[in-house]
């Protein structure tokens, strides 16, 4: 029997192969073995269905249809139970997360060239914050959406064990190591002990001293870039003309945040923006955000936030093109602009980098080695944030976006 490793992933998935002792994973889409987590409802074939970066090719190519992303961000979530419209019919939400964890399945399974029942799934330490049953509700619900995409025998593990069970067969020697793996949807840490002598063990629970996690992740940086920084063009904060009022948050919350960008698009919606713009200070900026709602542009928002983000772990400023919503329309964004807006997140990711280690009953000079990973982790300040939890550890990383994958996969050649 051969069994998998699966990452489903809020910003991108993959998926590994395990059997006769190796370890490998699947090429997913044109050869790569990663994949956005994203699907495409193309209406103009009445029923095609895409993935990954040609689901997000078809969208910005403006077929028509409906483009679905940061699925995992739902677990754990109201949003679960909600139903969104394609083409004329009411899908539940967690069918679209059966529909792309089917096709992970069914890609794993070519590269395997057999049938794949048994899975070692990774989970984020918290679905959610402080609510427990709520959290453990959403395993079960992903643990059901897994046996209804095909799979018999399915495993949890915390994704950041998986990643330092990648991470261990790097190590020369003995280490304790914090593992932060800063997601899409949410940020894992574990405090493991790892060693050469320590791989071949058969029951490693001693060896685990403390999980800890909290839901922030690059989707919320993404939220607050383009809150900051974006939606004022669209009329956020401006004003209107009646009694100086401020214009309606909700709109623009709504189109900023992945998961509810689809929610947005209502014929209620466009009436009632279309009345704010014509009682407004500045109407040009609310009829940009009439535009978005009206052609569907969130996600191209999104996508263009997205990508300044990920320029500003690399460079100080990084152009917001959004010739799509208007000729020559753009904005820079600026990495010191970008660290106001994530602040409070960071604090966070430090608080809760620090009570892992406490909670293992450690001081931060104990620790070794910090272990990055996850594609937020390249962000500076985030990676100061979590380095402040142990100033004197070390800083390591591996494959930001494939650590878990590989990790669940050699676990799962290990039951």
């Amino acid at each position: 029997m051969i069994a998998c490793g699966l990452d489903f992933g809020t910003s991108n998935s993959a998926i590994g192969v395990a059997r006769d002792g190796t370890a490998a994973l699947a090429p997913i889409e044109a050869g790569n073995t990663l994949i956005p987590s994203a699907v495409f409802f193309d209406y103009e074939t009445r029923g095609r269905v895409l993935f990954g970066n040609e689901a997000i090719s078809a969208y910005v190519d403006q077929t028509e249809g409906r483009l679905m992303r940061a699925l995992k961000s739902i677990l754990g979530s109201p949003l679960i139970d909600e139903e969104t419209s394609l083409g004329g019919r009411k899908v539940p939400l967690r069918e679209v997360v059966e529909i792309f964890v089917r096709h992970l399945k069914q890609k794993a399974e070519a590269f395997a060239g057999q049938e794949i029942t048994s899975a070692v799934h990774g989970r984020p330490v918290r679905f959610v914050d402080d609510d427990d049953k709520a959290d453990a509700r959403a395993q079960v619900v992903l643990e059901a959406i897994a046996r209804q995409a095909g799979f018999r025998d399915v495993t949890f593990v915390y994704e950041p064990i998986a990643a330092a069970h990648q991470y261990e067969q790097t190590v020369q020697k003995e280490e304790l190591v914090l593992i932060a793996d800063i997601g899409g949807g949410t940020s894992d840490f574990s405090v493991v002990r790892v060693g050469p002598q320590r791989r071949g063990r058969a029951d490693r629970g001693d060896d685990v001293l403390a999980n800890a996690g909290v839901r922030v992740g690059g989707t919320d940086f993404d939220t607050a870039l383009s809150l900051a920084a974006v939606m004022p063009l669209l009329g956020l904060g401006s004003k209107l003309v009646e009694k100086n009022l401020p214009m309606p948050n909700a709109p623009y919350h709504e189109l900023a945040t992945w998961p509810t960008i689809n929610f947005a698009y209502t014929y209620k919606n466009e009436r009632a923006l279309a009345e704010l713009a014509s009682l407004a200070r500045e109407p040009k900026k609310v009829e940009r955000l009439l535009k978005v709602v009206r052609q569907r542009l969130g996600h191209r928002l999104a996508f263009a936030v997205e990508d300044a983000k990920i320029a500003l772990s690399a460079e100080q400023r990084a152009a917001v093109p959004l010739s799509f919503l208007e000729a020559g329309l753009a904005i820079t964004a600026t990495r010191v602009g970008f660290d106001r807006a994530i602040n409070a997140r960071l604090d966070r990711l430090h608080k809760t980098a620090r009570d892992c280690i406490a909670a293992a009953g450690l001081k931060p000079p104990a620790i070794d080695t910090i272990f990055l990973t996850g594609g937020s982790s390249r962000v500076p300040s985030v990676r100061a944030a979590i380095g402040r939890a142990a100033p004197s550890a070390r800083l390591a990383g591996g494959s930001d976006l494939l650590s878990v994958a590989m990790g669940l996969t050699q676990m799962a050649g290990n039951q």
